[in-house]
């Protein structure tokens, strides 16, 4: 008898609910077969009194019709919901107006000016290498001729990491250039050997216009027989008219760095006043862009190449300070703002 009542009562609720067109009918709907006062409520609340064979059957049937019920009112929820939303869009919708634009997407302007190098290097034989982020100090100090200690490690601010493995502690870092690729390659390939090692470096000190704590570097290397500072002043040299200008004119002046010998100091004529003088290049008609030299010999014998036999060079360029010179941009911290009134410029 009551299992016959829960028939009814389905089937007279989907009937209705098909019926239904607005959400102030859905609402009546379900007041009148899910609320408190409804008949399927009343229904679960005589269970009790039922005998327990048919409590069980007449309990399990209730619950089932109740579940259904709730979900087809979700259903008719979403559809009457979608029905709206069409409706009004139908209204103000004029299918003959241009669509909006949509922005588009853009490579980020330090990913512009590092494949612009790489692209310009690539052309002139080098390879592109790659290597870790975070490092060993041999790789990145004592391989390349600075050893514990030494006062050149003075020159990078360096942020240290404890690596620690079965109790043991060894420090590790986030290197601080990427000279450390070098050392990788020439452990694992024999001369001849071109390559440049692009990729983010990372220093521990303070950020202001012209200091990031992470920026990115590319370095090259070049081994092999017979190789001179002529070598390194004609691709250099090329290398600088290709990225700011045929016209451009290159100076040389004598720098230290540990792991080469001789080391110089790459300076362009100033692009902004033609070398005259100006508020950019510091009124000296120069700016200069990279640091080079020959590779140190001691840094050859530590990965196995006989100093006697192969020579080669190096040089290393920040890449940020290409956009800047080039377009005049007066604080770098600009690049990592994430501000697309800037990144859009580019």
């Amino acid at each position: 008898m009551v299992l016959n009542q829960l028939e009814e009562l389905a089937s007279k609720a989907s009937e209705d609910l098909g019926k239904i067109n607005d959400s102030k009918d859905l609402e009546a709907w379900r007041v009148r077969f899910l609320g408190r006062k409804s008949s399927l409520t009343q229904i679960l609340r005589l269970l009790a009194s039922l005998p327990l064979e048919e409590r069980r059957a007449v309990g399990a049937r209730a619950n089932e019709i109740k579940l259904t019920l709730e979900t087809r009112l979700e259903e008719k929820k979403r559809e009457l919901e979608v029905g709206s939303v069409v409706s009004v869009g139908l209204k103000s919708l004029d299918v003959t107006l241009p669509g909006k634009p949509l922005n588009i997407g853009r490579m980020h302007l330090t990913t512009q000016i590092l494949e612009e190098i790489c692209d310009i290097l690539g052309g002139m034989g080098f390879q592109v290498a790659e290597g870790p982020d975070v490092e060993w100090d041999y790789y990145n100090f004592e391989a390349l001729n600075m050893p514990t200690d030494h006062p050149a490690r003075d020159m990078f601010a360096t942020l240290w990491i404890d690596y620690e493995k079965e109790g043991d502690i060894r420090p590790m870092l986030l290197r601080t250039h990427t000279s450390p690729v070098q050392i990788r390659v020439m452990e694992k390939s024999k001369p001849p050997i071109r390559i440049i090692a692009p990729g983010r470096v990372y220093r521990y000190e303070a950020t202001d216009a012209t200091h990031e704590w992470m920026f990115h570097q590319v370095e090259g290397l070049a081994v092999d027989k017979n190789i001179t500072m002529a070598d390194l002043k004609g691709t250099l040299f090329e290398f600088a008219r290709c990225l700011f200008g045929k016209d451009r004119k290159c100076r040389f002046r004598c720098d230290y760095f540990p792991f080469v010998e001789p080391g110089v100091e790459v300076a362009i004529d100033c692009f902004e006043c033609g070398g005259t003088g100006c508020r950019l290049c510091g009124n000296s008609g120069w700016i200069e862009i990279l640091g080079a030299g020959m590779v140190h010999p001691e840094v050859l014998r530590r990965v196995n190449i006989d100093p006697d036999v192969y020579s080669g060079f190096a040089f290393g360029i920040g890449v940020e300070r290409i956009p800047l010179l080039r377009y005049g941009i007066d604080d770098i911290r600009l690049f990592y703002a994430n501000d697309l009134r800037f990144l859009s410029q580019f």
